[in-house]
This record gives structure tokens, sequence and C-alpha cells, in this order.
């Protein structure tokens, strides 16, 4: 399948414009993602329509607390990524390669129709990053809109306001992790940078989208309270308030099995922070 968001360099590369990564691809290579592949100076995603990862979720599993609770939703997943988490939790079918990992064959009309199979009144693209096979997802979600579904994103949100604005017009809710409020550290552990992920959050604002943010505190790294206190007032200044703020409690995983989990009294003192900054629903995740 030929990606959209893509340039033609003279040299035989091409340029993806999908992510603020823009990796220059030479051919037969593929970029950060693993799933964008130049083959003979055409751009094209390995994973569109199949995705490696299957499974009926509550939608509070997102983690979405104030969208529809107590229903379930499809959640999919293909392989990729534009991040390289050193925590990542899911590093089995995102920090790998689609060849390396088994995949179902399933169009965007099937997940449609496996959805509508099992009553679920919505999708959820989630587990790794789904805006690296946004086009994909944004066939799924037109087609689910079609069908009386919503569609949900649960992303990390780096991506380049072109393509976001194509898939926003499908998208009913969004859990965005932000990772951090220090692009060094966004640098550091993730290997991307902040003020695009911010972009995204505002974006999606912008266009009626329910957001819900994750923010997932790693002792020793991003659990700096005066950090938090800078996220949350971030928050505040950009109506921000009512967007629920999820805490998680980070266990050691992939690149940082050596770290230990977060202190519960960490979490207690960041959810004490977002409400005296005037964040109305703030929740602590895996405690």
């Amino acid at each position: 399948m030929e990606c959209r968001y893509y340039q033609r360099l003279d040299d035989g590369r091409v340029e993806c414009q999908l992510c603020p990564h823009h990796c220059k691809i030479a051919n037969g290579k593929t970029g950060i993602c693993r799933s964008r592949r130049n083959k003979d100076g055409v751009l094209v995603s390995e994973v569109y329509g199949k995705p490696c990862s299957l499974a009926i979720d509550p939608i509070e599993k997102k983690p979405l607390y104030h969208f529809h609770p107590g229903t379930k939703c499809l959640s999919i997943a293909c392989t990729g990524c534009n991040f390289r988490c050193l925590n990542c939790q899911n590093y089995d079918i995102s920090q790998v390669s689609p060849a390396d990992v088994d995949y179902y064959e399933l169009s965007p009309a099937e997940v449609v129709a496996l959805c509508l199979k099992h009553r679920c009144p919505g999708i959820a693209y989630t587990y790794t990053e789904p805006l690296t096979y946004l086009e994909y997802i944004t066939e799924t979600a037109r087609q689910a809109h079609e069908s009386g579904l919503w569609n949900i994103l649960v992303t990390a949100g780096y991506v380049c306001q072109e393509p976001l604005a194509d898939l926003l017009p499908h998208l009913d809710a969004a859990n965005i992790d932000l990772k951090s409020f220090s692009d060094d550290i966004y640098q550091r552990v993730s290997g991307g940078h902040l003020q695009p992920v911010l972009d995204t959050i505002l974006t999606m604002r912008n266009a009626g989208v329910w957001i819900e943010l994750t923010n997932l505190i790693i002792p020793g790294v991003n659990d700096d309270m005066q950090m938090i206190r800078q996220m949350c007032r971030w928050m505040a200044d950009n109506d921000l308030t009512d967007s629920p703020l999820h805490f998680s409690r980070f266990f050691p995983r992939f690149k940082m099995q050596h770290t230990p989990p977060t202190p519960l009294h960490t979490l207690k003192e960041a959810k004490q922070i977002a409400l005296e900054e005037g964040i109305t629903h703030v929740y602590l995740g895996n405690v």
C-alpha cells in the first residue's frame, strides 16, 4: 500500500512527512517506525491491513474514564512506533519489524464488520503507535463512522499537522501519552521532542476530540514535582482543566529493568499538585 505524506528526493531516497522525524529513507530501507519502507522510490506501508493484535477491552483500559464509561471497544494494533522509549510496555510488537510477528489480514471493512459482530460500539487504535499506520486507521475510522461506530486513538501524539488533520474528522476520543514536560527527557528516553506532542493535544482539542492525558511517572526520570506542576499549569493555561489526567505507575520494563516501581507517595503527591493547579479529574493508574 503506497503511503501518503512523503516526497521523492533526487538521490533515490524518499522523505517521509508523516511525523517530525522526517526520515530520509534509502531504497529498500525503512524509517524509524520500521513499518514504512522505500521500494524503488515509492514509500509503502508494510502493515496496511495487517494487524498483529486484536482484543476486546473495557474502555477504561485505554485509559478513558469520561468517554462512554462502562462500554467495551475492539482494540487493534499493527507493528511499529516512531519512538524508542526505554521503558516500552509493548516492545515485543512496537519495537520490531512487521516480518518479526504474526498478523491477521483484515481490510478496513473487515475490521468494522468484526466490531459489529462482537457488538462493540467503537474501535480503539492502540498498543503500539497507530499514527505510524495512519492511512490504515483513517480509512478504517471513516468506515466505522459510516456504520455508527466511534473511534479512539491511544497515542504518543508524535505526528505532523497535515496528516493529523486528515484523521481528525473521523476521531471521537484520544488518550495521549504526555511522557514528561521536558524536551531533554523526551530526547533521552523516547527519541523525540516535546513540542509536537503539545501541538497534537491542542489540535485535537480544537477539533472537538475528547481528550484524556496519561503521564507515566518513572523514578529518577520524570518525577520532579516542579516539572509536573509546570505540566499542569500548561494544561490550565490551555483550557484543559476538564480533561482527565492519569498519573500512571511505572514498573520495570524493556531497557529499564533496574529502575524500581514508582512509589505510591510519588503518585499521590503528583495528584495533589494537579488538583492545586485546577485539574478537575485526576486518576492514579497501575496501582
